[in-house]
């Protein structure tokens, strides 16, 4: 074995000027700035607070973008967002002391989510009154101090990286970078001491920043089983799940499942991985007991991209009688709900592999399966006089372009987005269905335009929902972001507040619509630029559960 290879390593003349001279003053966050931008970051996420002392001045001499955002929690959902439709970590500047524990929802939302979001903490000095020394027991004496964040924020994140001194910041903020970006995705943790931020720097200018994140193909082996099963099975089914959308795999799912003609339902999560009105598309009616019929006959059911878990699996509620083999990215989701065949893998890689490895399988009879289940999943509901909801999806559906993204609070429309919003293309379709946290569509929809200032985004929340959000009205207006905010209900939580006279007062246009108007008004919304509100104050009922009992 050899490590002999052609990388070059000799610094290119403008490293070596930029080492050499280095400009008047620099201090730590010029350090962590400078790290961000030789990786390739172009915007940081933030909000008001003392997140690192000193870094905003170092945002401006390096000339990355600043989105403040009105709190902790927000921006982190934005930096969610960012990261989910970038593909690229999105920097997170979170306050000192316990005001970082605010981020922890929004970071818990980014885990399940596999966003990959990179959060850097400015810790309270380690050097000082209060701090002791072996045996000798923190008293709290200093402001904002909180013993032991890194273990705090452990439980949370994907990994943890600690800095002790400034010749540790590239380095650790690298290696924090490669990690969440890494299959499977994920929020990091970096933690700086203030006095290390602070302190003037003799590092030079940093300005190397290459990262190779690993790859994480499937084993030859269990590609081979997997294979083998699917192209001697019966009666196959998939569940594709966001592993899919995250991989950019929709193209080599619709192959496979073409080629095994298997029909495919997509999870909350995995929206518009496969095409909606293909005859193999179960849609994403996982809810629904007519679909986890199928799934349960099928004998070998090939789960990708999904951990099983309560959304994706109907709430549990279907007991898969055949065999089931799942791709998952993330080691701990895998087996974590149903015994399978196992295969930790990227889902792209996993799909690659499996195409060239199974052979033709032949059923014609699978799309009459496909459409028998979709006609009884419309029967249940015309069973239940719910028009008014599917109009109110349809019309949703109606004036949101393709390709625009959308984020949703968890409220009653969501609900009915899983399952019956044609999302037309992958990753157009997010949600809060990891920490479930209220108030997360709004924010989030602002870090998406503030990823693609071309394009609209959609933001749906309850109004109660609204509430906890209302605050980025301020910020959708400061940076004159492309984001409608649908806001539905009627007040059913109590008294609330006007959202169109609440929006107009930040100098956001208002609307209030009803079902019969709602597409003609929320398109008009989403083709004005900057942010605007819709509000539709009409009260949504959930279907009848699926699954009896």
């Amino acid at each position: 074995m050899t490590h002999d290879h052609d990388l070059v390593l000799r610094p290119t003349a403008a490293q070596t000027e930029a080492a050499l001279d280095p400009p008047p003053g620099r201090t730590g966050t010029d350090l962590v700035v400078e790290t961000l931008a030789a990786l390739g970051a172009t915007t940081v996420f933030g909000a008001p607070g003392r997140p690192a002392p000193g870094v905003l001045d170092a945002l401006h001499r390096t000339g990355l973008r600043h989105v403040g955002l009105r709190t902790v929690c927000d921006a982190g959902f934005a930096a969610d967002a960012y990261g989910r439709v970038t593909g690229e970590a999105a920097p997170l500047l979170v306050p000192s002391g316990p005001g970082a524990l605010a981020a922890l929802a929004a970071l818990q939302e980014a885990r399940a989510a596999s966003a990959p979001v990179l959060a850097i903490g400015g810790q309270v000095t380690g050097a000082g009154p209060g701090h002791g020394g072996p045996g000798h027991p923190r008293d709290l004496s200093e402001l904002r101090e909180l013993p032991d964040r890194d273990g705090v924020f452990r439980g949370v994140v994907k990994s943890v990286h600690p800095v002790r001194t400034q010749s540790q910041i590239p380095s650790a903020i690298a290696e924090a970078w490669t990690s969440a970006l890494t299959v499977p995705h994920g929020p990091v943790w970096v933690d700086v001491p203030r006095h290390v931020l602070l302190a003037e720097t003799p590092v030079p200018v940093v300005t190397g920043g290459d990262t190779f994140p690993e790859e994480l193909p499937p084993r030859p082996e269990l590609t081979a089983v997997a294979a083998d099963l699917l192209v001697r099975a019966e009666r196959p089914a998939i569940v594709a799940g966001g592993g899919v959308v995250r991989a950019d795999a929709s193209g080599k799912l619709r192959q496979l499942a073409e080629r095994i003609q298997a029909p495919v339902v997509t999870t909350s999560g995995g929206k518009g991985a496969f095409p909606w009105t293909h005859p193999l598309s179960l849609r994403s009616w996982s809810a629904d007991r007519h679909t986890a019929e199928l799934l349960e006959d099928a004998d070998v059911l090939l789960v990708i991209g999904s951990g099983l878990g309560e959304l994706s699996s109907g709430h549990r509620a279907f007991e898969p009688r055949g065999r089931i083999v799942q791709i998952q990215a993330d080691l701990g989701k895998l087996e974590s709900h149903r015994p399978a065949l196992g295969i930790h893998a990227d889902a792209r890689l996993a799909l690659q592999a499996l195409l060239e490895t199974v052979g033709e399988r032949r059923d014609e009879a699978a799309p009459e399966r496909v459409r028998a289940v979709l006609t009884e999943a419309r029967a249940r509901l015309a069973a239940q006089d719910l028009t008014l909801e599917q109009d109110v999806v349809a019309a949703v559906r109606e004036a949101l372009p393709t390709g625009a993204p959308s984020f949703w609070d968890p409220t009653v429309l969501t609900c009915w987005a899983w399952s019956a919003l044609d999302a037309k293309a992958p990753g157009a379709m997010h949600s809060a269905q990891g920490a479930g946290v209220p108030g997360y569509g709004f924010p989030a929809a602002l870090g998406a335009a503030a990823a693609d200032p071309t394009r609209p985004v959609l933001a749906v929340s309850g109004d109660d929902g609204a509430l906890h959000a209302v605050a980025e009205l301020a910020t959708a207006r400061q940076y004159d972001l492309n984001v409608t905010w649908l806001v539905t209900g009627d007040g059913g939580h109590g008294t609330g507040p006007d959202h169109v006279a609440l929006a107009e007062s930040f100098g956001v246009p208002g609307v209030r619509t009803s079902p019969q108007t709602l597409a003609a008004d929320l398109a008009k919304a989403l083709a004005a630029p900057g942010p605007s509100v819709v509000v539709l104050p009409t009260a949504l009922r959930m279907p009848a559960p699926a699954h009896p009992g």
